[in-house]
């Protein structure tokens, strides 16, 4: 596997990290990125393709992610994330932090908690900040919320810096990446799932106010744009956390907290 060439150093992409020291979650060359597709592409969160590059290998390469429902990025020779000198070839993979789990083992295992007799799942709609995500997973695995489900496309990966941010929390927790939320969310409700969307809109109705009962979904969206609208279109009810400002303060990280200490307060 041309002898495995991980990028040494210990920073995340998401960190200031000297010229000659790439992340430590990226692979790349053609022959290392393609051994890491079929041998274990669980742990693969994107692929990198350098505009401009192409040859059969690099198509094999490129078709396979796609086929895994893989991310693939065609970026500039400046934005591949690995210094100059680095012979990738045109493609860099970046390694998840995480072991994600299909959809159905996700759902098999939360209905295999003995805890679960009201089970809790949270979605988080494309965060795209990883010490927010971090954040919000250390929160869901103290509020209860052990089973996640990620958007693939639009969100930030699983790299080292979420899983420091997180404190060691990924590793206690069940995740999901899904290509398709809202074609998700018609499954979670044909489940049996509540679907609850968080909103920042003073109509939606109060957090304090609402009734969290039976299997629950929270839905957060991302931190700029919220949940999307296809995303919305599937949520059984738009509950919002009451602020005293005229404006929303509140970033993902911490309203997803408020939210899921809450739902958990009312399940006691």
């Amino acid at each position: 596997m041309d002898g495995i060439k991980r990028a040494a150093g210990g920073r995340s992409k998401n960190e200031t990290s000297p010229a000659n020291e790439p992340a430590d979650d990226l692979l790349w060359g053609i022959n290392v990125v393609w051994e890491a597709l079929q041998q274990n592409a669980a742990g693969i969160s994107e692929v990198f393709i350098e505009q401009g590059k192409a040859g059969a290998r690099l198509q094999q390469i490129i078709d396979r992610a796609k086929e895994l429902a893989i991310a693939v990025r065609f970026v500039d020779a400046t934005r591949m994330h690995v210094p100059r000198h680095c012979r990738h070839q045109g493609v860099v993979a970046r390694q998840t932090e995480a072991r994600l789990m299909p959809l159905e083992t996700l759902l098999e295992t939360l209905v295999s908690d003995n805890r679960a007799d009201e089970p809790r799942l949270l979605v988080l709609d494309s965060i795209q900040d990883p010490r927010n995500l971090g954040s919000i997973l250390r929160s869901a695995l103290a509020a209860g919320f052990s089973h996640v489900i990620m958007t693939r496309e639009r969100s930030v990966p699983v790299t080292g810096t979420v899983a420091r941010t997180s404190a060691g929390a990924i590793s206690h927790l069940h995740l999901c990446q899904v290509v398709n939320l809202a074609e998700t969310l018609k499954i979670l409700k044909d489940r049996g799932f509540w679907i609850f969307g968080a909103v920042a809109e003073s109509d939606a109705t109060s957090v304090y106010a609402t009734e969290f009962s039976g299997p629950i979904c929270l839905v957060i969206g991302s931190e700029g744009k919220g949940i999307r609208p296809l995303v919305r279109k599937q949520c059984d009810f738009l509950v919002t956390i009451p602020m005293r400002a005229s404006f929303n303060s509140l970033n993902a990280s911490v309203a997803a907290a408020i939210i899921m200490f809450e739902i958990a307060h009312k399940s006691f």
